[in-house]
């Protein structure tokens, strides 16, 4: 048959009726007149089309020029590659036993200490689903199922229903299960283990190491084991409270062991250009410190920079609940921008059960981690690379900690309220107690100002003074030290003393933190992060209720117009007690109701993308003025977007451009692209910003949240962008995990066997992709055997 048409132009009479041609003698060779495959550039072959189909195919993409042997169409195919070509393609198809059995030979090295666990795997990854069945083994059959149930949320009720049906239709002898319990106690294998290691109920010890065999805790005398309601029987087995703890290494040498992930973890050594502007935590001098100062570590690409995130959630998604549980979480920073704070790549490390959150006692749960970081610092762990296919010594660095405010101060050890609240200034934070606002107001922002600026001479407009001191001095993590040094720790919750210093200098901390352990930690630039979305957040909240005059939420009141004239400034806005009612000026930053109903009804006829934020309507009361329910990204999308927006036509112009300017500073910080020449402009910009509040807002106003926006440009220097070190993505993988809790009197554990379970599936589901992917890695080799090219399957 002539196949000249192939290479002319698609638009002449002869490529026209070649169309045709093959169309024709596709359908006369076809069993299935209305499905046959298309040959296009697009499909390739692999893709069933119904003949318009094709013609349209054929015409828009054109036919693949390297297709001589119609063999897909009926033609005969000549013996030898094509030939093998084709039953490889017909054996990928319908066969996943192979794939099957090479993901439980990588779980292999999980499973060594349970080898009996290791032989029902390969069993199940061997044995037919029912007596003759090519298509599926169990262990295949039970992913596929699995995925899914993943994908489309069902129930372990309707899970098992459908287990029980379809083992109703297969035929008899199947190996199917019938209950979700069975599916898990096998797909459960495939995942990595974790540890139940019992605490004391007050927080003072793990009983592990020389406590595991211990029944009263040595600190507080409290018993391990739960009691009866009477409280006088002891329920020895069962703890009184336990902690999870996912072992990290293994979960670094699985990552490992995908040859795609093992690539994506050198990315920031091989295809990362830095071109003066911070991209990614490999542009930022933290990244850089730890290359010079040790050459060493930074010599192999592979070894992992690591970040972690600790914040505790309410597992039963109720408000009315105060149980606290604190999932302690990891991240690493060698993947590239658009994996590295992925949920796939976010490791749950520690599981601290509730219902009391640990506050300061964190550190006693934190043991385990930190000896296995000192381990893969110190010493390293053997790892093979399944990219470069060879064995090497894998070792880890902690960068930094990234976590709310409450939880930057119990893991960092520092108090994060009263007088030395901002923990960056320590004990130069400049704060005065409020008498009737009953709370400290963080001002004196103008000493960050340049020497000669004339905000610095100003006393009317201000606090009445001059101001003329330079900026606190920030502490290296080696002074820190020096400070902490002193300190004698002591853990739990019934201790009253916590912690006693030799010495008087450490006003503002309250023990030593464990990450000191760590060889590297002192010498670290930023060792504990601000979170810029809380922070953005709260600044937002307080802004709209002081506007709005929102009861609970505004910063401008009676007691705080008392402590106005107590400080003697504005005597303009003090209050006027007449009779029975107290009449309070309105201020500049007050609004009308008129202008509050523009605010208000400007915020609900908003047009936003769909997914752009909240729907605006919803969170707006035209009946009270008021703004309900907004999340903490509303907060986000109103700050630095909506509300330049809103003011546009209300508020004196000095009021209105000093809260668009801290607008524009927030959407500047949060660029995804740090220009560093830019940041002293931002530094100076916020610093001006602040001063300006200050001119208009009462003192009231600066709470420590409105004060860290001074230090968050710092951190952008010395670290890289904001949305590497923000909370937004934790905050989504712990509503993945709240969404796990099915018992809600055992909500840490639904969670610790959900969070395996998950790990098998998506192990299983990365092997078997990988699997696929080498089974169709075709080599095309031209070769001059009787006109034809031959394709050599590489297996």
């Amino acid at each position: 048959m002539d196949r000249s048409w192939i290479s002319k132009d698609r638009r002449s009479k002869e490529y026209e009726d070649g169309v045709e041609c093959f169309v024709a003698f596709a359908i006369q060779n076809s069993a299935n007149k209305t499905s046959i495959k298309c040959p296009c550039l697009q499909c390739g072959n692999m893709i069933f089309h119904t003949p318009q189909k094709i013609r349209d195919h054929l015409f828009f993409y054109g036919i693949d020029q390297s297709y001589h042997t119609w063999y897909w169409h009926g033609e005969a195919a000549p013996s030898g590659p094509p030939t093998i070509r084709a039953e490889h393609y017909d054996r990928l198809q319908f066969d996943d036993q192979h794939s099957t059995i090479e993901m439980v030979q990588a779980a292999h090295d999980d499973c060594q200490n349970d080898p009996e666990l290791f032989a029902r795997l390969l069993q199940d990854a061997e044995k037919p689903l029912y007596p003759g069945c090519r298509n599926f083994t169990r262990l295949s059959a039970l992913i596929k199922l699995y995925n899914l149930k993943a994908r489309f949320g069902w129930s372990d009720k309707s899970f098992s229903e459908l287990l029980q049906i379809l083992g109703d239709m297969l035929p008899l002898n199947n190996e199917l299960p019938l209950s979700m319990y069975e599916v898990k106690k096998t797909l459960n294998s495939l995942g990595m283990e974790y540890e139940k290691i019992h605490a004391c109920p007050n927080d003072c010890v793990l009983y592990r190491k020389e406590l595991k065999d211990a029944s009263l805790c040595p600190t507080c005398g409290t018993s391990r084991w739960k009691t009866d309601n009477t409280g006088t029987k002891r329920r020895k087995g069962v703890p009184a409270k336990v902690m999870w703890y996912f072992p990290p290494i293994p979960r670094f040498r699985r990552m490992f062991q995908s040859s795609k992930i093992a690539k994506e973890l050198i990315w920031h050594a091989e295809e990362s250009n830095f071109d003066g502007k911070m991209r990614h935590p490999s542009d930022s001098p933290s990244w850089k410190q730890v290359d010079h100062r040790w050459p060493e570590f930074s010599s192999e690409p592979r070894n992992l920079r690591l970040a972690i995130s600790a914040d505790g959630i309410n597992p039963h998604s109720s408000f009315n609940s105060k149980h606290s549980c604190w999932p302690i979480l990891m991240i690493i920073y060698n993947l590239p921008p658009w994996l590295c704070m992925k949920r796939k790549f976010m490791i749950l490390s520690l599981l601290i059960s509730g219902p009391r959150q640990p506050g300061n006692d964190i550190d006693v749960y934190l043991a385990p981690l930190i000896e296995d970081l000192i381990t893969l610092w110190e010493v390293g762990v053997q790892v093979y690379d399944a990219h470069q296919q060879e064995f090497f010594t894998l070792r880890d660095v902690l960068l930094w900690i990234i976590n709310d405010f409450p939880a930057y101060g119990n893991l960092l050890g520092c108090t994060v309220k009263g007088y030395y609240g901002c923990p960056i200034c320590g004990e130069e934070t400049y704060s005065c107690r409020l008498k009737h606002g009953k709370k400290n107001s963080y001002t004196g922002h103008r000493r960050f100002l340049p020497r000669n600026h004339p905000y610095r001479k100003q006393k009317k407009a201000f606090d009445g003074k001059q101001e003329f001191r330079s900026p606190p001095q920030i502490l290296t993590g080696e002074e820190i030290l020096k400070k902490i040094n002193g300190i004698c720790n002591s853990w739990g919750k019934k201790k009253v003393n916590r912690g006693k210093s030799e010495i008087n200098n450490t006003n503002c901390w309250k023990k030593k933190s464990i990450f000191f352990d760590l060889e590297y930690w002192k010498y670290l630039h930023v060792r504990h992060n601000l979170d810029v979305m809380h922070i953005e957040k709260n600044v937002c909240e307080s802004i709209i209720g002081t506007l709005l005059n929102i009861a609970g939420k505004t910063k401008d009141g009676l007691n705080s117009r008392l402590d106005l004239v107590e400080m003697g400034l504005r005597s303009e806005l003090a209050p006027r007690f007449e009779s029975k009612r107290t009449y309070l000026p309105p201020a500049c930053y007050t609004l009308s109701t008129m202008e509050k109903k523009v605010f208000c009804q400007t915020l609900s006829q908003l047009k936003v993308p769909y997914g752009y934020c909240s729907n605006l309507r919803n969170l707006v009361s035209m009946e009270d003025l008021k703004l309900y329910g907004l999340k903490s990204h509303d907060y986000h999308a109103l700050m630095q977007q909506f509300l330049p927006v809103l003011l546009r036509s209300i508020l004196p112009k000095h009021v209105r451009n000093a809260i668009c300017r801290l607008s524009f500073f927030f959407n500047a910080l949060c660029s995804k692209v740090v220009d560093v020449p830019s940041l002293d402009e931002l530094q100076n910009e916020i610093v001006v910003t602040l001063c300006l509040f200050e001119k208009y807002f009462p003192p009231s106003f600066f709470d420590i949240m409105v004060h860290l926006t001074v230090h968050l440009v710092r951190e952008v220097r010395l670290c890289g962008p904001v949305y590497f070190r923000w909370m937004y993505p934790f905050e989504r993988f712990m509503k993945v995990l709240k969404g796990y809790v099915r018992n809600r009197t055992r909500p840490e554990g639904c969670i610790a066997e959900c969070y395996i379970a998950e790990e098998g599936i998506e192990f299983c589901q990365s092997t078997y992709q990988m699997w696929m992917q080498l089974e169709f890695l075709v080599v095309q080799t031209l070769t001059k055997k009787s006109g034809h090219q031959y394709l050599e399957v590489i297996l």
